[in-house]
């Protein structure tokens, strides 16, 4: 089932997902050599918007939580794509440590970490959970409420290693985004694997990073299927020095969200689109909605309140925001019963595994929907993100999640990029 868009769907999406559907065959040959030339990353997840008129990504994700709400008909995708990834990088692979978030009592994101492990250990692969926590010094079991339980253990460092008490796996994959910083124990671990690797974490990351890298890959998708770049690719630009508490930075910050809202309105204007342009900014490192806000004029990003600077000057882990990302704002027009809704694509290697919707019923079609009061709809995809059905309508389901997929596609290729991009040069 696809959720009810509220445009009339004859428009520049219909048509977009034409094109998607008529060059499957050119646009999965391109992506097959794409990913002869570069490794993506080994799972990811990417925020969708479709507007009706564009379908485009505004978040990615290396660090993916909310396997658990994948269609469960989709397990032996996840399984597959997760051989594939484990192959490539270490294919004798008996042993598995996964390091989750430490936010052991947040239940639902504890459950996408036992998915997680289902799908490792369908793999062949002997998978136990190390936690960064100090206060586990013991192996400590969590109960979940589907009547499972996970099994959190200390971790054990030797000079060039990390494993557990007997226990010393081939790789280290982190289902923690490193928002605090890269812990002394992940470092210099010369003898293993770890996916993804240090730099994926926001300690390091830059959303812009990313966002140059899509650019690329958007611009030379576009010149393939001979489409307007702008109708998958959002504007976006950066200020660095920002300080919302000092009110540094907001001159910048007033520039260039004035900028990008004129390069929108450009483009509303060469579609004869009526809606009102805006754009979000967000800081340029970290995730869980935090540090976001939606601005229709650049005035509103100047004399900011106090309740607004604290906002927007903190993220996760209590991280300070120094520099933001200025990214044009995507209409979404889905909507799941009486919330707005945005599509979540998940990727394990290059595969796309599934997907669902985030909804939110407090919040309207231009704001943030990654923020409390979000749930995400029990209404996983249906159907498969990676089998057209030319003989159905370009909108029908198999074809818009196809498109979803193509786009998520781009996304984790740009994130690919980005990583071999920022690696740092090895001592």
């Amino acid at each position: 089932m696809v959720p009810h868009l509220t445009t009339a769907l004859s428009g520049p999406l219909l048509a977009l997902e034409a094109k998607f559907l008529d060059a499957t065959p050119d646009i999965e040959r391109w992506l097959r050599g794409q990913w002869q030339e570069h490794t993506p990353p080994f799972y990811g997840s990417v925020d969708l918007r479709n507007s009706g008129f564009k379908l485009a990504p505004v978040d990615m994700n290396l660090f993916p939580g909310g396997f658990n709400n994948l269609n469960s008909a989709f397990l032996p995708l996840c399984v597959q794509a997760a051989m594939t990834a484990i192959e490539k990088i270490c294919p004798s692979a008996k042993s598995l440590l996964l390091i989750p978030e430490n936010h052991t009592r947040n239940l639902f994101y504890l459950q996408n970490v036992a998915q997680l492990v289902v799908i490792l250990r369908l793999t062949g692969l002997d998978v136990r959970l190390g936690s960064l926590l100090p206060e586990i010094v013991k192996p400590t079991p969590v109960a979940l409420p589907n009547g499972t339980t996970l099994l959190l253990e200390p971790l054990v460092r030797s000079k060039y290693r990390l494993g557990l008490e007997g226990f010393d796996p081939c790789a280290i994959l982190l289902n923690n985004d490193l928002s605090a910083g890269i812990p002394e124990i992940l470092q210099n671990l010369n003898e293993q694997f770890v996916l993804p690797p240090l730099h994926a974490g926001w300690a390091m990351r830059r959303k812009s990073n990313h966002f140059a890298a899509y650019d690329e890959v958007a611009g030379e998708f576009a010149k393939l299927l001979a489409i307007d770049p702008w109708q998958i690719n959002p504007y976006f630009s950066v200020c660095d020095s920002v300080n919302f508490h000092e009110r540094q930075g907001e001159d910048c910050l007033a520039s260039n969200v004035d900028a990008v809202l004129g390069m929108i309105r450009e483009k509303y204007k060469e579609y004869n689109i009526s809606e009102t342009p805006y754009v979000v900014v967000k800081a340029d490192a970290g995730t869980y909605g935090m540090g976001v806000m939606t601005v229709k004029d650049a005035s509103e990003v100047t004399g900011l309140n106090r309740k607004q600077r604290n906002k927007m000057s903190v993220i996760k882990e209590g991280m300070n925001v120094s520099q933001v990302i200025i990214q044009e704002g995507v209409h979404t027009n889905e909507r799941v019963s009486d919330g707005v809704a945005e599509p979540v694509v998940y990727m394990i290697d290059r595969f796309v595994v599934g997907g669902f919707y985030r909804v939110h019923s407090g919040r309207a079609k231009d704001e943030n929907l990654n923020a409390p009061g979000m749930h995400f709809e029990p209404l996983a995809f249906e159907t498969s993100c990676s089998l057209p059905d030319h003989c159905q309508n370009p909108d029908a389901p198999p074809n818009r999640f196809y498109a979803y997929g193509v786009v998520a596609r781009l996304a984790q290729l740009a994130a690919a990029l980005e990583l071999e991009r920022t690696a740092p040069e090895e001592a």
